[in-house]
């Protein structure tokens, strides 16, 4: 038998119990503990025969008749208001009860009441069973759902037990790190050939001239030979000019009747060692990528095992207390869970269906876990709007402090067909308002793809969970595997947490941000190289507090490089000074409009202002 089973017992032997418990004549608890415990939905039937009996065994029977009857009564109207409603709330068997009492009392023909200070009695007695459910009814409620020793709780407010998957994921992690840095150790770069390259390049261009020559034996036949000298300069001289020196060639024509030959020879040998040492380069180089992409998955494992702490048994009542209030709105919940991020905010994730296969609405749920939460909750992304007979699993996230809007305004280079900018804003779990921008290098079609794939990879990698500088850093790797040539673009990301303000912004090759706190404008400036062209890449990293009405401001090259002024930058900040807007996308609109009056209305690249503000909820 479970616990549930072991506390419904107790819960029927209190109803045989209350009965001893008297006041100035009256036993208001046994018609308030029977509507607590007749709404918490354990056997009705065995809650009304225990009640029965024990109003038998500790009542008067005329009380007894009176408790009865009104017992009966509120047991119809409940059933009634739950097949009429799909859901009987608290306050609402409470007001039940109370009537029923009331109109019981004054009925004195039936209950040979004849005495008027009696009647006002029982009214005040119908107040007290209507304050005992109101009270009673969360505290039954908790007993009856909370299953977890304190000494559990303690452990989990402890954080003295890791969870099973967290452990797996620890691993994983370990073992992606450990292959990196195999590959890690396997990158030794190399910039010239080795001795022993050099001499194998010797005996390759021996053999293929030499050994038909009647003075082979003549010329290598000892270590003393000038020979040796000589072709050493050779290769030395074609590694570092490509091409033979003209005192080298004179001396091997001096020992030589081929020189000629051999110096062709030399340099086709040399040409195709050279290409076979780029090729190992390249090689290696792919290796330090998938090094530091295998990096990159450890982290995430590690950030995975570490995002979430369950929490759920240090926050029994509180659960308890969501069940309650979803209780009153007629859903069931089956199975819940608390779990804690890493930036200490809530996520509630449950399964729940509703008891009378009605729908009902994701809203009016919200409202009953945001008043057992005792915190806004809201709805996770792509939860279902409603929930019916069908178990339904939802997550519900701790309401973010400040809420986001953008805007944005472009132009295509003139003679264009396509902008070479793109641009993307992800509102992510965990209260995260991400801006991207990227501009291709070049114009038209070729620079689209490259800034779409750049903004594309960003979106992918941030989705998923990456960290955003090591979601940059995998961009960039797809991008040095790639190979293409020009395959460069530039990277502008701000990244707004939504419950603190802060801003983190990170920029490779990109335009300087701008921040507009009211009436003054900050500036944030990057003098990085864009995105694709090394395997490692040096990000800026920078941070701002933003508060109440701040906007964060995107902008491209195109924008600040034909202003045609000595100080760009200086110029847009006092453009973005002069626009009083409360609207994101009006402020990049007018930032264009300002812009086109310092280019003459033309457009001689493409230009993108991307615009964020943010505001209090």
């Amino acid at each position: 038998m479970n616990k549930r089973k072991w506390k419904e017992i107790g819960i029927y032997a209190l109803a045989v119990l209350v009965g001893k418990v008297e006041f100035v004549g009256c036993f208001p608890m046994i018609p308030a503990f029977f509507t607590v415990a007749y709404m918490e939905e354990i056997n009705r039937t065995l809650l009304l025969i225990f009640s029965i009996f024990g109003m038998a065994l500790f009542i008067p029977v005329q009380a007894m008749a009176k408790y009865t009857m009104a017992i009966l009564v509120t047991a119809v109207v409940i059933k009634l208001i739950e097949w009429a409603d799909k859901t009987c709330r608290t306050w609402v068997g409470a007001i039940s009860m109370a009537a029923s009492m009331f109109l019981i009392t004054i009925a004195g023909e039936v209950l040979q009441i004849r005495n008027r200070a009696v009647v006002w009695m029982g009214g005040l007695e119908s107040l007290l069973i209507a304050g005992i459910v109101l009270l009673a009814s969360p505290i039954i409620h908790y007993f009856l759902e909370e299953n977890i020793s304190w000494k559990k709780s303690r452990e989990a407010k402890t954080g003295t037990t890791t969870p099973e998957h967290g452990e797996k994921l620890q691993s994983y992690a370990k073992s992606f790190s450990g292959l990196s840095q195999i590959f890690s150790r396997m990158n030794q770069y190399k910039s010239n050939f080795e001795p022993e390259e050099m001499g194998k390049m010797q005996q390759e261009i021996a053999g293929k001239i030499c050994m038909s020559c009647n003075q082979c034996a003549i010329c290598w036949q000892e270590d003393t030979s000038p020979m040796y000298e000589v072709f050493y300069r050779l290769i030395h001289s074609l590694e570092k000019r490509g091409v033979a020196e003209e005192e080298v060639q004179q001396d091997l024509k001096h020992y030589c009747p081929y020189s000629d030959t051999i110096i062709e020879e030399a340099t086709g040998v040399f040409e195709k060692a050279k290409l076979n040492l780029s090729w190992y380069n390249r090689l290696l180089e792919n290796r330090g990528v998938i090094a530091q992409q295998l990096d990159a998955m450890a982290d995430i494992m590690e950030d995975c095992a570490k995002e979430y702490i369950d929490v759920s048994q240090s926050k029994g009542r509180v659960l308890a207390s969501v069940k309650y209030r979803l209780k009153e709105r007629g859903i069931v919940v089956n199975d819940i869970h608390l779990y804690e991020r890493q930036n200490g905010r809530l996520s509630l994730q449950m399964k729940v269906c509703s008891k009378w296969g009605n729908c009902v609405t994701i809203k009016e749920i919200a409202k009953g876990v945001t008043q057992g939460m005792k915190r806004t909750m809201v709805p996770g992304k792509y939860v279902r709007s409603l929930v019916g007979k069908e178990e339904a699993y939802l997550t519900f996230e701790e309401d973010t402090v400040f809420h986001g809007l953008h805007g944005v305004a472009r132009l295509t280079k003139d003679n264009a067909q396509v902008s070479g900018d793109s641009f993307s804003v992800l509102e992510l779990d965990g209260g995260d308002y991400v801006l991207a921008l990227s501009d291709g290098m070049g114009s038209g079609i070729s620079a689209c793809k490259e800034s779409e794939m750049v903004i594309e990879l960003i979106e992918k990698f941030v989705e998923t969970g990456f960290q955003k500088e090591t979601a940059i850093r995998m961009m960039n790797s797809a991008m040095v595997i790639q190979g293409e040539d020009g395959m460069f673009s530039t990277v502008d990301m701000a990244d707004i947490d939504l419950y603190s303000g802060k801003c983190d912004f990170y920029k490779i090759g990109a335009a300087t941000t701008f921040i507009k706190h009211g009436e003054e404008v900050e500036c944030i400036s990057s003098t990085t190289l864009p995105a694709g062209i090394f395997q490692q890449i040096e990000i800026e990293k920078s941070s701002r507090q933003l508060k109440d009405g701040d906007f964060v401001i995107l902008v491209t090259d195109g924008v600040l490089d034909y202003l045609r002024v000595p100080a760009p930058e200086e110029t847009l900040r006092e453009i973005l000074e002069t626009i009083e807007t409360n609207h994101p996308g009006q402020l990049a609109k007018e930032v264009l409009e300002r812009i086109l009056l310092f280019t003459a209305g033309r457009v001689p690249d493409d230009m993108t202002v991307l615009v964020a503000g943010i505001w209090e909820k």
